[in-house]
């Protein structure tokens, strides 16, 4: 069942937040993260990553949870992922107080899941501009882009993006021995498991 994801079940969060900020939008102030009173309210830490700034925002960033969020849930599990989510997301948080004077979104939390996404499937192909690209590839341009726009403000909370990204990085190092494409086809020759199962995952994964 769907719902049994925590990727969409995030999603559902945001999209839920976002309508409550639509229809009260002094919620907004109550939940963004203000590098100055991260002190004085270190909730707002986790609660600027359900926010949004606009339809657009929320958009992006959704497609990019249920995307890469659903994948990356398959392979570690919900208890992973939840883990994470919410390091990347609060730590991206974190990263932007030195620079920016306030900051919202889930972007930090959502390139904890590519970072970990990267590193244990990184033969994995996805689009780019419409261009195909090698997970691995993908999140190198991500993070040069994100590194250029340290020195080209464009809006963007790029701290976010890039301690998020470490943080996945990191994840799937660490979990790269249990979850990673070698333990994958070490499994392959289980005979307790299927062919037909590690047959779907190539199909899913790998092409």
């Amino acid at each position: 069942m769907i719902l049994d994801y925590w990727s969409v079940r995030m999603l559902l969060v945001c999209v839920f937040v976002f309508l409550l900020q639509l229809v009260f939008s002094p919620l907004t102030d109550q939940l963004v993260l203000v590098s100055a009173e991260v002190l004085y309210h270190p909730w707002i830490l986790v609660t600027s990553i359900f926010a949004h700034a606009s339809f657009e925002h929320l958009l992006f960033n959704m497609f990019a949870l249920f995307l890469f969020g659903a994948l990356l849930e398959n392979i570690i599990g919900g208890r992973r992922w939840l883990i994470v989510f919410f390091v990347a997301g609060i730590l991206g948080g974190l990263a932007t107080v030195p620079f920016y004077d306030s900051s919202l979104g889930a972007s930090g939390a959502i390139f904890g899941l590519m970072g970990a996404l990267a590193v244990l499937r990184p033969r994995m192909v996805i689009y780019v501009s419409y261009v195909p690209l090698p997970m691995y590839v993908a999140v190198v341009f991500w993070a040069a882009s994100d590194l250029l726009g340290l020195f080209v403000p464009s809006g963007i909370a790029n701290t976010a993006h890039l301690a998020g990204l470490v943080i996945g990085l990191l994840a799937g190092f660490m979990w790269r021995k249990e979850f990673g494409e070698a333990a994958s086809a070490r499994k392959r020759y289980d005979p307790d498991i299927p062919e037909s199962r590690w047959r779907e995952w190539e199909d899913r994964y790998l092409r």
